[in-house]
């Protein structure tokens, strides 16, 4: 229960609601130029009050302690679900500019907690996905924040939880259905329809490169 009650914290902590800011492709600008799972006050909710880096070119992705920062914790997240995905892929999925998310990923390339792989499907997009490092790296980070869970909610009752988690996940879902993109969730599998469509935009970008 405490892995879909994290999870859902974390998605809570990206709510757009909370953070307002222009959707891509709307406002007149050509996508978001934040971080992934960061609103543009540049807000740390979430994080246990701890400050913490973006993913930029030197730190890897990792902070203090050497706990993921924000970006490299929603990314390798949302991998770890939905699989190996294109620069293009994570852009639709984040509703950001290409640009952010390629020099978000870059940084964690650099620090071998990314890599890319050829299309398994024999596409002409790479596709990324976590290294042994950084799934080792996102598995620490969730035990910590799920061990914080289990002291916080100690005297809350197995219903009390249930209910909260049940509360956070309806929440999510009506936010993910108003922005028009649904996070990945091990218990519903990855919709094909939305990893085809990514898939479909990222091999005309590269046509059109050639």
């Amino acid at each position: 229960m405490l892995e879909r009650l994290e999870r859902e914290l974390m998605l809570v902590a990206r709510c757009t609601l909370l953070t307002p800011r222009d959707r891509k492709g709307q406002g007149g600008q050509g996508g978001q130029s934040g971080q992934v799972g960061q609103g543009t006050d540049g807000a740390q909710a979430g994080q246990g009050g701890q400050g913490t880096h973006g993913a930029q070119a030197g730190q890897g992705g990792q902070g203090a302690g050497d706990r993921l920062d924000r970006s490299a914790y929603f990314l390798l997240s949302y991998l770890d679900t939905a699989g190996p995905m294109s620069i293009g892929g994570l852009a639709d999925a984040f509703g950001l500019d290409v640009s952010t998310v390629n020099r978000q990923t870059g940084a964690l390339l650099r620090a071998g907690l990314l890599e890319r792989i050829p299309d398994p499907q024999g596409g002409l997009a790479r596709k990324l996905r976590a290294t042994p490092l950084g799934a080792d790296a996102l598995a620490a980070d969730r035990e910590r924040r799920r061990a914080g869970l289990a002291r916080v909610l100690a005297d809350w009752t197995p219903e009390e939880v249930a209910r909260f988690e049940e509360a956070l996940t309806r929440f999510n879902r009506e936010v993910e259905a108003d922005e028009g993109r649904s996070w990945p969730r091990p218990e519903e599998g990855v919709r094909e329809d939305v990893r085809e469509g990514c898939d479909a935009r990222e091999e005309s970008a590269v046509r059109k490169t050639r």
